[in-house]
Order: structure tokens, then sequence, then C-alpha cells
């Protein structure tokens, strides 16, 4: 998976659109967004900001990449998306994910509703 930066670099690119081009129809710092794009700086905290970039990217509301482009934008802002919030299934598996990560062996009862929550989406 790539960062936001390079999502959103290579779907500038893909329009053939300079990094200048595209910072002047979104209203941003060239030089700042450079910085974005190379990982220095992280995405845009405005939501507003965001769909703008990705409308100047052509990226369809609701799409799968629309999705990736917020994701990643999370991501980048070492933020759990809001979205996660509102399911309270996925609140309540957190802590188990967050302890694997960490290292921690779950246990085969706390594995098998991971297993189940992620097939049922």
């Amino acid at each position: 998976m790539s960062s936001f930066g390079e999502y959103i670099k290579n779907k500038r690119l893909e329009l053939d659109l300079s990094l200048r081009k595209f910072c002047e129809l979104v209203g941003l710092d060239p030089s700042n967004w450079s910085k974005i794009e190379r990982g220095k700086l992280p995405a845009p905290e405005d939501r507003e900001k965001l769909d703008q970039i990705a409308t100047v990217l052509k990226i369809k509301k609701g799409s799968k990449n629309w999705q990736q482009l917020f994701d990643l934008a999370s991501i980048a802002k070492k933020k759990i998306p809001d979205y996660v919030y509102k399911d309270k299934d996925v609140i309540s598996a957190l802590p188990v994910f967050f302890r694997t990560a960490h290292g921690d062996k779950p246990t085969e009862e706390e594995l098998q509703k991971i297993i189940d929550l992620l097939k049922g989406r």
C-alpha cells in the first residue's frame, strides 16, 4: 500500500497534472505540497481540502479510490478513520488488534471474533 503522498502524486501524474498546476487548482503551496508527496508532512486535516483534492483528481465520491484517499489521509495523520468509531463491533475488536500488533498472541476466541467480524464485511 502506498502512502497518502505517493497515492496523490500517482493520481496527479495519471492526469498529467504538474505539481504547480495541481496546487493552483486546489489552492495549496507547491513547496509544502511537495513535502506531503514525499512523506515529510502529513495529509491535510481539513475535510473540505481533501474533498477538493479528490475532485481535482477526478476521484468519484463514494468510490474505492475515494475511500482509499481518506483512509490514507487518516493513516498519514496517525488517526483512526471516523467510520471505524461508528461500528461498535469494530471498536470492541481494536484492543485485541493492538495487542496482536504489539506482539501478544490473541486467544482462539479473540481471533475467531476478529475473523467473524471481517467475514461479515
